[in-house]
């Protein structure tokens, strides 16, 4: 066969190939989507972030009620020792 030959026939199968998924393609979209909500990737992001926000102010209020009750006073931040 020759190398023009052997690139039509590429050429044909490739056409036909495309040509195949024409109408699949089409059909994907041309069919409504459901797009309500968030996927359930960004849902659980969304919760983890929540619940690291949460854990952050308890944290922050136990340090804060401890630190009040040790000085018997207001909260200080030093640099160290």
């Amino acid at each position: 066969m020759s190398t023009t030959s052997l690139l039509n026939t590429a050429l044909v199968h490739r056409a036909v190939g495309t040509a195949h998924l024409v109408p699949t393609r089409l059909r994907a979209l041309l069919r409504p989507r459901d797009e309500r909500g968030l996927s359930q990737s960004t849902e659980q992001a969304l919760l983890v972030a929540a619940a690291i926000l949460v854990a952050g102010a308890i944290g922050i209020g136990v340090w804060n009620f401890v630190q009040s009750k040790l000085s018997g006073g207001g909260v200080t931040i030093t640099g160290g020792p």
